[in-house]
């Protein structure tokens, strides 16, 4: 499809029930090459970015398939490298990396494409884990990594809050030998879900969800049945669509723990909200929303994910609101 044609003006009404986290079911797709006996994960969001995944992970030789749930036997995974032709499209394929050299000693994933909203480097990766005793290389537009038996733990104190390097280090360690410490970790949700999976195939993970995460290191991860969290940027587009067209909406199948930033400024807005255990529900009353200043940070502030439909809803509101970004560089640039 080459565009959307949307007629209106018109108030959005109604219910919508919530997917599964991108930002969670990526990861813990590629952490299920940690696993040597069958993963289930269920509330899998229809992305192409997950059919990448998969193909990758097939790719790999982990049998992949779809039936509702995405159920992976990563036991006869025999190829180690993440080619650029599926790679280039997707950021997400580096976090095959880690779990590739922790389980097998060997890993190759070619530098990441996808989206081009700042820098996102891939050196926190990289640190992380020669810190965990890998050796890395770059040759040929790959990164190549590897390792005489198994990793070792260690204290790793992140330059900077990266979700990506978190989860790589994170994965890495479930299976080095010894005690891993990540100091100024990610405290997103999708950490937590991710960390939350693993302990579920038997790692021993503590302290998610804070900037201090302590991961035990085990011989082997077995099998399980996991479920995605919701996923609260689109639970958030979907709150700020109805509060732009003066609407009511109810969100099912979502998490408001996770959103508590965005619901405090849509309050501001002048929005009516009500949160029950897995659901939200806004209430314009038929206003106009009033302008909000936003400034992006890492979790628990509000996300950068939220700004553009924020910035939208600034367009149409009444008064002045300002927008500032500190996570991306180029939000702004990507955004126009």
């Amino acid at each position: 499809m080459d565009k959307f044609r949307v007629q209106g003006p018109t108030t959005l009404q109604g219910e919508v029930t919530i997917s599964g986290a991108k930002n969670a079911a990526l990861p813990i797709l590629f952490a299920a090459l940690l696993a040597e006996e069958p993963v289930e994960i269920q509330n899998v969001p229809k992305l192409k970015d997950v059919d990448t995944s998969m193909k990758l992970l097939s790719q790999l030789g982990a049998k992949v398939e779809r039936n509702g749930s995405v159920h992976i036997d990563a036991s006869q995974v025999n190829v180690f490298c993440a080619p650029y032709d599926l790679v280039k499209t997707m950021r997400a394929s580096i976090w095959a990396l880690g779990p590739l050299v922790a389980r097998f000693g060997q890993g190759q994933v070619s530098l990441p494409g996808g989206c081009t909203i700042g820098a996102r480097p891939v050196d926190l990766h990289i640190t992380g884990l020669e810190q965990l005793g890998a050796t890395i290389k770059l040759e040929e537009g790959y990164v190549k990594a590897s390792v005489e038996g198994r990793l070792k733990g260690a204290h790793i104190v992140m330059d900077k809050v990266s979700v990506g390097a978190t989860v790589t280090i994170m994965c890495a360690a479930t299976l080095a030998e010894g005690t891993t410490i990540i100091e100024n970790a990610a405290r997103e949700p999708e950490i937590v879900d991710t960390a939350n999976f693993l302990v579920t195939l038997g790692a021993k993970i503590a302290g998610q969800g804070t900037d201090r995460i302590t991961i035990e290191g085990v011989e082997r991860l077995g099998g399980g049945v996991y479920r995605v969290l919701p996923d609260r940027i689109e639970t958030g587009t979907f709150l700020v669509a109805a509060a732009i067209s003066r609407g009511k909406i109810l969100c099912r199948n979502a998490q408001p723990d996770t959103l508590d930033a965005v619901l405090a400024k849509l309050r501001d807005a002048g929005a009516d909200i009500e949160v029950g255990e897995d659901w939200i529900s806004l209430d314009m009353h038929g206003k106009r929303p009033k302008a909000v200043n936003v400034r992006t940070a890492p979790h628990p502030a509000f996300p950068t994910d939220m700004q553009a439909q924020f910035t939208l809803l600034n367009l149409v509101a009444e008064g002045t609101g300002f927008i500032t970004e500190t996570v991306f560089e180029n939000r702004f640039y990507a955004r126009a």
